[in-house]
């Protein structure tokens, strides 16, 4: 097999996506082209995840990490169809990666040659949606991250990998809010390491259901709850 040619999509200056390409970029997987959606969902979304991750590092911004590249970046005001599809119908896509996004439906999905990938930070099946760590140990569900292929549902598409976070005591909602963006970032690199190894028929399977409904973002008080068992240590997969 060869590297994948794709294209990278992610919400403007996300530290989620920052993370992710700085993964792949380390085993030498370079997207075609990058396309950031400048809106003010990015600016809330990326507030937003900074805060989760407050006093833990990020990676470079995007235009420092592909300076010395070819790599093209376009910024679009969403990520739909109608602008998107027009920067890539005249590239041979075999993959895009999704690097944290809003939810993206239609034409894109169909557009590449072997699909849309995704690392999610979460378990999945049994943890789709929003803010996933908190959930996770509000009901004291596995914590971890994983990589799936993106249909027209929720975080529902086909799984490649998934990887518990081992949860220490002591740790914090930020410490696990940012061991699962570095976990999602690892297991894209690894997804696209399988991919030109020509393994992934072998990984890709079905999901299955889940026990759980498709989470929405936690309120101030379901964090009160979370922080409140951390600080307790009363979450029930701690590995020590």
């Amino acid at each position: 097999m060869a590297k994948p040619k794709f294209a990278f999509l992610l919400l403007k200056g996300h530290p989620y996506g920052r993370e992710m390409l700085q993964q792949i970029l380390s085993e030498g997987f370079v997207p075609e082209i990058i396309i950031e959606e400048d809106s003010e969902i990015a600016d809330e979304e990326r507030k937003k995840f900074l805060k989760r991750i407050e006093g833990n590092p990020i990676a470079p911004p995007i235009r420092e990490q592909v300076k010395e590249l070819d790599t093209k970046i376009v910024s679009v005001t969403i990520h739909n169809s109608e602008q998107v599809m027009p920067l890539i119908r005249g590239i041979e896509l075999d993959l895009i990666v999704f690097g944290g996004t809003r939810i993206i439906r239609g034409e894109i999905l169909d557009f590449p040659k072997d699909g849309v990938i995704n690392s999610h930070p979460g378990l999945l099946p049994e943890c789709r949606g929003s803010a996933s760590p908190a959930w996770s140990v509000y009901h004291d569900i596995p914590i971890g991250s994983s990589t799936h292929f993106c249909d027209n549902g929720i975080d529902t598409g086909h799984l490649l990998m998934r990887r518990e976070v081992q949860v220490k005591r002591g740790m914090t909602y930020e410490d696990l809010c940012f061991e699962t963006l570095i976990l999602a970032g690892i297991l894209m690199k690894e997804a696209l390491i399988a991919y030109d190894e020509g393994i992934w028929s072998e990984l890709r399977r079905p999901q299955g259901d889940s026990e759980n409904p498709t989470f929405r973002n936690a309120s101030e008080e379901i964090l009160r709850v979370v922080r409140q068992k951390l600080q307790d240590e009363t979450y029930a997969h701690y590995i020590d």
